[in-house]
């Protein structure tokens, strides 16, 4: 397994955690499951704390049902960091995995609206055309955690952005664009179709970003969060060279 950036552990962080700024203190938990073809491979569970603008995030993924037995991948999380006008500012971000026998660390260090500081252990291997990391490329990117939060107590304007995504490796473009809105219990759904386009930190020609820039199918769905003013991910569906894989919000509910 290529470190914990795998589509499972990728997408099970990409879809970790609802997001609130009040002048209390808020906490919520909230539990996902991972589903390749109807057949479950992993679980997720985030815990969330807002005080005021600050914040911080933590959970846990591992690998579930068919995938334990070829794959036992197990990691923790964190971010903290404070909520801006416009868009999340993280300071710090930690990934902890083991993937079998192998163990690793990411941490990723923000400064204003850039990142400062990336350690991973081990360190990266060196790959041939391999698309580097420039400072350009990582100015006012977000890490995984952060990259959910959607400040918006409008549904039209859920899927009007694209989220620079980094993970301390790879750095993406996630661009999104509406593609529905229906009811669930008298709220708005709003589903977004989304595009991934890698801009640096990956190997040209490799297999599975070639799929997902060019062929992969992606779509998000978002659920208003009572009368915060946040959106939160509830659904996600990700076209893989082996089937789709359904991210879905088991439970999210108060602390």
């Amino acid at each position: 397994m290529r470190r914990p950036r795998n589509l499972f552990v990728l997408f099970c962080v990409f879809f970790s955690v609802p997001a609130i700024a009040a002048a209390e203190t808020e906490s919520f938990r909230a539990q996902y499951s991972v589903t390749l073809l109807g057949i479950p491979i992993g679980k997720g569970s985030f815990d969330s704390t807002f005080s005021g603008n600050r914040f911080s995030i933590s959970g846990s993924v591992a690998s579930a049902g068919i995938a334990r037995i070829f794959d036992r991948t197990n990691a923790t999380t964190k971010v903290e960091g404070s909520v801006g006008k416009q868009a999340p500012q993280p300071r710090s971000f930690h990934l902890d995995y083991t993937s079998g026998s192998k163990k690793g660390r990411t941490q990723i260090g923000f400064s204003g609206n850039r990142v400062h500081k990336v350690v991973n252990q081990p360190e990266l291997p060196t790959r041939d055309r391999w698309v580097p990391l420039t400072p350009a490329a990582l100015q006012a990117a977000l890490d995984p955690l952060s990259s959910t939060l959607v400040r918006t107590d409008d549904p039209s304007k859920v899927c009007t952005r694209t989220v620079k995504f980094f993970d301390g490796e790879l750095r993406a473009d996630l661009q999104f664009a509406h593609r529905e809105t229906t009811q669930r219990n008298g709220e708005p759904i709003v589903t977004c179709n989304v595009r991934f386009v890698p801009v640096a930190g990956y190997q040209q020609g490799r297999n599975q970003v070639d799929y997902l820039k060019n062929r992969s199918r992606i779509s998000i769905s978002f659920a208003r969060l009572g009368n915060t003013g946040f959106f939160t991910p509830v659904e996600a569906h990700i076209g893989t060279q082996v089937g789709t894989v359904r991210v879905a919000a088991t439970s999210i509910e108060r602390r």
